[in-house]
């Protein structure tokens, strides 16, 4: 038997418990792992030479296929490369194994080459590290070598998900002899059985009750991923208990959740936009006595600063396993279930069937301040005599009682609420469903208004409008991810979001996002980027693997925009040569060095034509520059801030 066969062994271990993927970088002392991972017959190897980057597109791979992908790099500082996907992979809950190579314990700190301290290499930043033994002779030593693999393998895909280390001391030779064939043995694997956590029936009778005789009940989604099982049954809770729910755009709320799904359903998404007003009395209205949180992270600052403010008397966590943050300073509950389990169990659903009333329906001016329901006039839903009536916007008006029901309806779910409870819940969820419905008002009405300057929010909107069905949308961090946000994506369309908001660092939004349009060849996928993070990982293309799926829409504004539209960096003289990173590049010559095509735009009529043509299936591979000037998109998106400032205060 060969002396490397227990390394030979660790792709079988990993075929045989789920990994199809593997994402390597060239190097010496991992041979032995990248000889062995390139001949397993069931493995699919793709080599990336940037170990950044190959960590990248292996973290968009997992994130895609929603299971683990192995990563393999030589010794050294090819590991450190690793690092900020690893940091990415664990606060984003992905699961990778990094396969590590490195030199024999012996001669480590004895001065040999490409030689680190590599155990516990990512410290806090993974779930876990091994160390496969360095001689395996042993029967006991080759037991151990596959159990360390099994058991890398498990607590990656454990929940919460995350990086797990495998460091691989490795002794010359580390090549086959000429002819010499490897031999897969079939190992004995342990496999994690995954479990979803349940609660006793007394206490989901508890916590349905409070549900119910709670007025002011808020649900928000963090990052999450899309999950048809979830949709369905947040959408039969929130009708049952005539509950609002908000998810920013990275929380993949905003998907249908059946095929015949209504649109005005859906969960509220504007929450940027409205929660940006300054007036007290919709502050007060939008108030949650109870707030139910799930997922991950918030883009949204100004509903995270809301929440903060609001000090809601209880805040309800669901999340099965692990760590959970007290992000809005009130968390008073963990429940420890999946969220589509929680919201199934807590949903009272009845044989009958009630007409169904949509959210547009579902508004009249009687349960929020009187200022706010003149100032949302556009909504043609709010009565005409609203206007007549207006106040001063620093006024909080009474809620007086709504004057007939108001229900979110599901198709064959009935309402169990009594007209007390359903009278209070539909107090407050009206002011959620009027500031959404007018803020989607303002919007459309806003970046489409004439002789606007060419600026990247506007065109950003024009290119969401066209998004192709079934798209896989990546949001590079900066600007991007919050124009999407405010945005929105088109109604109906079946969008699935993603975005490295683990850590929120622009490495590697460009490979992650190329990871996924490796990984769904058969679906579009397309990546909205600045122009920092794109220059920042151009080796994320430096690879021989067809991505005729891949569009990347690219906001060049010659700099780092954001920083002239937030306080305090734009009121300093060091901002364009300090904060802004200023640069002169364009991206035609990286389009043509790894041949992509490239479509350079630079004003709106330019813009509406390229966009057909660049999203058309047989344009193959594409990348879309949209050059524009710093000054002005900070001037333009100020004029935006400003409006919603003043539309609730005429």
């Amino acid at each position: 038997m060969s002396s490397l066969q227990a390394v030979h062994n660790i792709p079988e271990i990993c075929a045989q418990l789920g990994i199809t993927d593997v994402v390597l970088s060239p190097g010496s002392r991992c041979a032995p792992l990248t000889i062995a991972f390139a001949r397993h017959p069931d493995i699919k190897v793709r080599t990336v030479p940037d170990e950044r980057a190959a960590a990248f597109i292996g973290l968009g791979l997992a994130q895609a296929q929603r299971r683990a992908v192995a990563l393999v790099c030589t010794s050294g500082t090819a590991g450190l490369n690793y690092a900020p996907a690893v940091a990415e992979a664990y606060f984003q809950q992905i699961p990778l194994v990094l396969f590590t190579a490195d030199r024999p314990p012996e001669w480590i700190d004895q001065l040999d080459g490409q030689t680190i301290r590599q155990a516990d290499l990512y410290g806090a930043h993974a779930k876990g590290t091994f160390t496969f033994p360095a001689d395996t002779a042993h029967a006991d030593a080759q037991w151990h070598a596959t159990r360390i693999v099994s058991e890398a393998i498990g607590l990656a895909e454990q929940f919460p998900a995350g990086p797990v280390q495998v460091n691989i001391p490795l002794r010359e030779p580390f090549y086959p002899k000429a002819g010499e064939e490897l031999q897969f043995e079939r190992v004995k694997v342990t496999r994690e059985v995954p479990a979803r956590p349940q609660l006793p029936a007394a206490v989901l009778t508890e916590l349905r009750e409070a549900i119910q005789s709670t007025s002011r009940v808020l649900v928000v989604g963090g990052q999450h991923a899309a999950n048809t099982e979830l949709l369905l049954a947040l959408r039969q809770f929130a009708a049952a208990y005539q509950v609002p729910v908000v998810g920013d755009v990275i929380a993949n709320l905003h998907l249908p959740a059946a095929p015949d799904f209504d649109q005005r359903l859906r969960p509220l998404g504007h929450q940027d936009v409205f929660m940006a007003v300054p007036e007290p009395g919709l502050k007060e209205a939008l108030k949650p006595e109870l707030l139910i949180t799930f997922g991950q992270s918030l883009i949204s600052k100004a509903l995270k600063l809301y929440l903060r403010n609001a000090k809601p008397a209880q805040h309800w966590h669901i999340q099965s396993a692990g760590a959970v943050a007290d992000t809005f300073q009130s968390l008073t509950k963990v429940v420890r279930m999946e969220p589509a389990d929680f919201f199934a169990a807590l949903t009272y659903v009845s044989g009958s069937t009630t007409d169904s009333i949509g959210v547009s329906e579902a508004l009249d001016s009687s349960s929020i301040p009187s200022a706010t329901a003149a100032s949302l006039g556009s909504d043609k839903t709010l009565s005409a005599s609203s206007h007549a009536t207006a106040q001063d916007a620093t006024r909080v008006a009474s809620r007086p009682a709504p004057t007939g029901p108001v229900r979110l309806t599901w198709p064959s779910s009935g309402s169990h609420l009594n007209e007390a409870e359903a009278t209070a819940k539909a107090a407050y969820l009206k002011p959620w469903l009027a500031a959404e419905n007018w803020a989607g008002s303002f919007l459309e009405e806003f970046m489409q208004q004439p002789n606007q300057p060419f600026n990247e929010f506007t065109a950003i909107y024009r290119a969401l409008q066209l998004l192709p069905d079934r798209t896989a949308l990546h949001l590079a961090n900066s600007m991007a991810v919050r124009y999407a946000n405010i945005l929105g994506l088109p109604k109906g369309r079946m969008v699935e979001v993603f975005a490295n908001r683990g850590t929120s660092g622009i490495d590697g939004c460009t490979s992650t996002a190329i990871g996924s349009a490796l990984a769904m060849p058969d679906r579009p996928v397309v990546l909205l980027t600045g122009d920092v993070a794109f220059f920042y990982d151009r080796n994320a293309f430096w690879h021989n693997y067809p991505t005729p799926n891949l569009r990347v829409i690219l906001l060049n504004n010659h700099a780092g925009g954001i920083f002239r539209m937030i306080d305090g960096p734009r009121q300093q003289p060091e901002l364009e040569e300090f904060f802004e990173t200023r640069q002169m590049l364009q991206a035609e010559n990286t389009a043509r060095d790894f041949n992509l095509r490239y479509f350079a735009v630079s004003s709106f009529a330019e813009l509406e034509s390229a966009l057909p043509v660049f999203f058309a299936p047989e344009s193959g591979a594409s990348l879309l520059e949209i050059t524009t000037d710093s000054p002005t998109n900070a001037e333009f998106f100020e004029q935006y801030r400003a409006q919603v400032r003043t539309s609730f205060s005429s």
